[in-house]
């Protein structure tokens, strides 16, 4: 009895406190008390990222598990999360959890082969025939540098629309395991960067709101309004005044030729 009078004396403490003050303690003794509370607080982000990256997932893809290969990303936040840094924790911790669920994504390797070889070939069909152009392909030049009609060349995009999980947090360059650079990690107080890497990760941005900017008008606004703005697909068909199917195609083609564009960017620059 006295033991659970203590514990509930305990946990009415910890409601008391602020979040700031949670934070220095937790730093201090990584109170496990203390982390369950953060995970108790913040489980609702990890069923909203989950819900987001769930969007265009094939059948086999359980929501339920995705949120649990969150969940492991909201605790790796949790412990890696440093206050003296000018970051929100929740914008700290969405891409921790964001990148969790990508990482058990790629490592299962949910997308069937012909899948992720036909992603491969539009991507390289995009980037080639762009780079030639020296401006951004039309579906019609697209389809036919693939041998396709349009037509062809539209199912085809709405196949692989289930590998279009970029996110602009995922890691775009990547050396040895201690060279990466993403831009959630760029997410970082200043004065904690030494001007070498504030010079690369600003270029980083740079080339990266250069690709975007190149987008065709109707696929850039459908990048703003689901990662910027957080609006679903069926959200924004609504906006746009297309249906969602359509919404979809649009996001995997410009998640696609993005993709091209930073690879042909990277190659130049790195």
């Amino acid at each position: 009895m006295g033991k659970v009078l203590g514990n509930n004396l305990a946990d009415h403490a910890l409601e008391q406190k602020t979040e700031e003050e949670l934070w220095q303690e937790y730093r201090q003794n990584r109170d496990p008390k203390i982390r369950d509370t953060f995970i108790k607080q913040y489980a609702p982000l990890v069923k909203y990222v989950a819900g987001k990256v769930a969007v265009g997932m094939p059948h086999n893809v359980e929501f339920d598990d995705l949120v649990g290969y969150g969940t492991f990303g909201l605790i790796d936040a949790i412990e890696k999360f440093d206050t003296e840094k000018n970051v929100k924790f929740k914008t700290y911790a969405v891409t921790r959890i964001r990148g969790a669920i990508f990482d058990e994504l790629r490592s299962i390797d949910w997308v069937p082969r012909s899948v992720r070889q036909t992603t491969r070939e539009v991507e390289e069909s995009i980037g080639s025939l762009e780079a030639q152009l020296g401006r951004t392909a039309t579906d019609q030049e697209i389809a036919s540098s693939m041998g396709m009609d349009e037509t062809e060349y539209h199912k085809t995009m709405m196949k692989i629309s289930g590998t279009s999980i970029l996110s602009l947090n995922d890691v775009w360059f990547s050396g040895d395991e201690n060279d990466k650079v993403s831009i959630g990690d760029s997410i970082e107080s200043p004065v904690s960067l030494n001007p070498d890497e504030i010079v690369v990760k600003d270029e980083i941005r740079r080339v990266i709101v250069e690709a975007i900017n190149e987008l065709p008008d109707k696929e850039k606004k459908i990048l703003v309004l689901y990662y910027y703005e957080d609006l679903t697909l069926k959200e924004i068909g609504q906006v746009l005044e297309v249906t969602e199917s359509r919404v979809s195609q649009l996001h995997t083609k410009a998640i696609t030729r993005l993709r091209s564009k930073l690879t042909n960017i990277r190659k130049g620059i790195i």
